[in-house]
This record gives C-alpha cells, structure tokens and sequence, in this order.
C-alpha cells in the first residue's frame, strides 16, 4: 500500500512541475464585444467580418473595424531550483523535522500485534439481566 501511495504521490509531483513550468499562450477573438472563439497553442481563426484596408478609389468614409484580437500569455516558471540558505533557521527546522517524521512516521508494526491476550474476563457470580429483570423478547 505504501508503494502504491509513494508512487501517486511521485506521479502527481511531476504533474504539477510539469504545469508550472510549461508557458503557454490563449488568442481570443472578439466581434463586437462578444468572445467569438479560443484557441490555445494557435491562432485564432476569427469570425470573417475583419475590415480590409480602405480602397483607393476617392471613397472617404471609412467604418471602423468590429472585430478585436487579444491574446493573453501564461508564463511559467523559470528557475526550479529551490536554495536551502535562502530559508530562515525556523523554516529549515520545519523542514528538517516534516522529512524526519515524514519517513519514520510509515515503520511497519508487528500484524499479529494483539492487547487482549492477557485479558481474562470477570467471573460471572450472578446474572445481570436476572437482577435487573430485563428480558429479550
């Protein structure tokens, strides 16, 4: 049981390093405020209404464009290495005894371990349900 936990344990560890670590970027493309589409790890497609660049034919009046392209950029850490002296002295105290009691705290304990062996029950003088005239039915 022990193994199987310390090696969920060790799965669910290198999962969350991997999160951490991995940057990643989402394009959003709004038409007229509204969120038209997502795309993660890509461009995105947009809706087909962008405006193209004016003509040069003497026409003006030009209308501005509905459509707004964002993307938000998620970064993830760069440096993993965590220093030992930039801790405090509580701090590595802490530590020091978490890891401690984190390994000695799953010592296995004898199975036939039992504390009633020794134990003789009182000799019954009179019986109980007798006195109290208490019956099953």
């Amino acid at each position: 049981m022990f193994q199987i936990t310390r090696k969920i344990t060790a799965f669910f560890m290198a999962f969350v390093v991997l999160i951490s670590t991995m940057s990643f970027a989402v394009n959003l493309h709004f038409c007229g405020g509204n969120l038209v589409e997502t795309a993660l790890f890509s461009k995105a497609e947009g809706c087909g209404m962008e405006m193209q660049n004016p003509s040069t034919d003497g026409c003006s009046i030009t209308k501005a464009n509905c459509c707004n392209d964002e993307q938000l950029v998620i970064n993830g850490q760069d440096e993993l290495k965590l220093r030992i002296d930039t801790l405090s002295f509580e701090n590595q105290v802490f530590l020091a005894s978490y890891i401690y009691t984190y390994i000695n705290g799953f010592e296995a304990l004898d199975k036939n371990l039992s504390s009633f062996e020794a134990y003789r029950p009182p000799l019954v003088i009179r019986q109980i349900y007798k006195l109290d005239e208490t019956y099953l039915i």
